[in-house]
């Protein structure tokens, strides 16, 4: 039998769709309401669960920047046949996106059981959080903000892609905190920075989420609650990522941090006062 119930799935929708893209750490949120639900967050069905619904998140990004990825992938496949637009930015973007993401794919691969084991306690989760926040509130002090989406380059786009090992193997750091965090540094603004975490984040959640949906059906995950799971979390996604968007183009990234700090102490209390089990 399925260890999350289809009212269950819903919540772990909502809060993964609110949290993929910010720069929240959606897998430490979901991880602290599993707990919160007596739900256990090392069960095997309970990880391979919470991989698949990110597929819902994923393609709220898809449909989101459905023309710019058609036009990316229009670019890479001329490039393919014709020399001349081998030079076209979104040519060398999309080879850029692919050759980003093999870190990640090699290091979970080969780092599976310690992400799904010690790692995945939640005073990992919560020393993450905390951290992690220490590194943005730098970034977006040290970062200059001057490189727009057009700027970017090869060496921007690996560094940034490899900062995502950091959110595999210490859940709580966050995934787009890492990789916005990562952009920052190399002066790239907040919205280049925050769309540049977007694409690539598109192969390595949807790698991710195919990778264990095999293991979520052999494990006995319902497909109803990994049915509705997913379609919330692409709701909510969707308007995530709308209103981050336009929140990044005004503001600093201070309300995350201090939401990531508050968040962190608080899960500390909670494991410490025995509210939470690890």
């Amino acid at each position: 039998m399925s260890a999350i119930s289809v009212g269950q799935a819903a919540v772990l929708g909502v809060v993964e769709g609110l949290t993929e893209f910010l720069p929240v750490s959606s897998t430490g949120h979901l991880k602290i309401t599993e707990g919160l639900m007596d739900i256990p967050v090392d069960d095997r069905s309970v990880v391979a669960f919470t991989a698949v619904i990110q597929v819902g998140a994923i393609a709220a990004v898809l449909v989101y920047f459905f023309k710019d990825i058609v036009r990316i992938a229009s670019a890479w496949t001329r490039g393919l046949a014709d020399r001349e637009e081998r030079y076209h930015h979104d040519y060398k973007f999309a080879w850029w996106v692919i050759y980003a993401t093999l870190p990640i794919v090699a290091v979970g691969l080969a780092a599976k059981p310690l992400i799904e084991g010690p790692l995945a306690s939640l005073w990992v989760v919560a020393g993450s959080l905390i951290v992690g926040s220490g590194v943005m509130w730098a970034a977006d002090r040290m970062g200059r903000h001057k490189r727009g989406e057009d700027d970017t380059s090869f060496t921007d786009t690996m560094l940034v892609g490899c900062s995502q090992i950091l959110a595999l193997l210490f859940p709580g750091f966050s995934r787009s905190g890492a990789t916005m965090s990562t952009a920052l540094m190399l002066d790239l603004d907040r919205v280049a920075a925050t769309r540049l975490s977007f694409f690539l984040g598109i192969p390595a959640l949807t790698g991710a989420g195919v990778y264990e949906l095999k293991d979520a059906v052999g494990a006995g995950v319902d497909t109803l609650p990994l049915v509705v799971g997913t379609a919330v979390s692409f709701a909510v996604a969707y308007a995530s990522i709308a209103w981050l968007l336009r929140f990044v183009a005004r503001h600093s990234f201070n309300a995350f941090v201090v939401y990531r700090i508050v968040i962190g102490l608080g899960l500390l209390g909670l494991l410490g006062t025995g509210v939470l089990n690890a």
